[in-house]
């Protein structure tokens, strides 16, 4: 699904432990970190989808985890030229995002990267809040920044009550 300029709907999934940290996985088999993240079904609210995606690529359930807070509207990043599928209709040139701020409930074991018949992510760690901007592949960065800032309120609140 990509709407008429060419950009398709996507959720993007941060999960803090509660002291300032976030979850940083590495895409399978390649040296690229990131935020797990992904599409948005057609017909499907992006709030389900950020917990199907949770499931499928962290394996969390929603009772493993509490919703904080969202952004406000759409978050968007265009495909590096050589990434975009020419010949698919219609282009996708890049992606629009719903970032949610989610607080880790459960125990760390129950964090599962393998739970998905094609797992996104073969390992995970905890990082400061900020330490992704300048480590995500270069075209997500100021999406990333964006998204971090905005819900920055949200993990300052966390990290005082703990």
């Amino acid at each position: 699904m990509v709407d008429r300029e060419g950009f398709r709907p996507n959720v993007g999934i941060m999960i803090s432990d509660g002291a300032g940290r976030l979850l940083w996985a590495r895409r399978i088999g390649q040296d690229a970190w990131q935020f797990p993240q992904g599409g948005i079904n057609p017909g499907e609210k992006p709030e389900h989808a950020m917990y199907r995606e949770l499931y499928e690529e962290i394996g969390l359930e929603p009772d493993d985890v509490e919703l904080l807070a969202c952004t406000r509207g759409w978050l968007r990043y265009r495909l590096p030229r050589a990434m975009q599928r020419r010949h698919s209709k219609p282009l996708c040139i890049g992606q629009k995002q719903k970032w949610y701020m989610l607080k880790l409930l459960a125990e760390e074991d129950r964090i599962r990267l393998d739970l998905s018949g094609k797992p996104e992510f073969d390992h995970w760690q905890w990082v400061s809040y900020w330490y992704p901007v300048n480590q995500v592949i270069e075209f997500k960065q100021e999406v990333y920044r964006r998204a971090l800032k905005e819900l920055a309120p949200v993990q300052c609140e966390l990290e005082r009550q703990s």
